[in-house]
């Protein structure tokens, strides 16, 4: 399987967008607070996986996947497995005075209701969740959740399936990974809705899993069924990644 092991780190270099020293959190103070974090408020990678604009935490068992985008190669999710249940990790630039979780969480729901699923908003430990039901086959439907929390220019979403996507004690570990996570917005013009760049681990050695026949992850995730990825014309990286999308194939780095 495609995974990530946890091993040592080397610290990532410090975001270069200015931060006001009278608000900026230490890593103690933001370990009181309620995550996901910005660059800004941590000092250090710490245990976390630097993967370009995400920082990732690990737990015990849990396996770190990357996903790629068969057309252009790229790096275009993470995914936290845990226990038969996964989380998804994306962030997206954001403007920086205007969330845009409630705009996307709408889109998503109406796209998931079109093609014959349920969704319905719920309060969660982050704020409005997304549960839904998504179409997996004539009738048949799998159970999943989408969080979203809106950063300073940056908006990060996760997507969880399995047992975790209705079961809160599932959920509770991949959740505390959630609210763990650190974004690297940098200070480099994107537009709203851009994906944030992901990265290979310094030292990683890719290979590719045959996960399905085409070498495509055959499991349930945020993108199956989509008309446009079923047509093979989905348009460059940007807003539609905010929608459910393809998956890709997954990179392997045994650490």
């Amino acid at each position: 399987m495609a995974l990530f092991r946890r091993g040592k780190a080397d610290k990532a270099d410090v975001d270069s967008i200015p931060a006001d020293p009278t608000s900026e959190a230490t890593a103690d103070d933001a370990a009181t607070e309620d995550g996901p974090y910005d660059r800004a408020q941590v000092t250090e990678l710490g245990e976390r996986l630097d993967l370009g604009s995400l920082w990732v935490p690990g737990i015990t068992g849990m396996e770190l996947r990357l996903e790629l985008d068969q057309q252009t190669g790229e790096v275009v999710a993470v995914s936290c497995h845990l226990g038969g249940s996964a989380l998804q990790l994306q962030a997206f630039a954001a403007p920086r005075t205007l969330g845009i979780w409630d705009d996307i969480r709408d889109e998503i729901a109406a796209g998931i209701e079109g093609q014959g699923g349920a969704a319905e908003t719920r309060d969660g430990r982050f704020g409005t969740e997304l549960a839904v039901q998504m179409p997996t086959g004539p009738g048949t439907f799998a159970p999943a959740r989408f969080l979203g929390v809106d950063g300073s220019r940056w908006f990060l979403r996760g997507f969880l399936s399995g047992p975790a996507a209705e079961d809160d004690q599932q959920a509770a570990d991949l959740l505390h990974v959630f609210a763990n996570v650190v974004v690297v917005r940098g200070e480099h013009a994107m537009a709203p809705r851009e994906l944030l760049p992901l990265a290979l681990p310094e030292g990683a050695q890719p290979g590719f899993d045959e996960v399905g026949q085409d070498g495509v992850d055959a499991g349930v995730g945020p993108g199956d069924g989509d008309p446009a990825a079923d047509r093979g014309d989905r348009p460059a990286r940007g807003t539609d990644d905010l929608q459910p999308f393809e998956r890709g194939p997954e990179i392997t780095e045994i650490r």
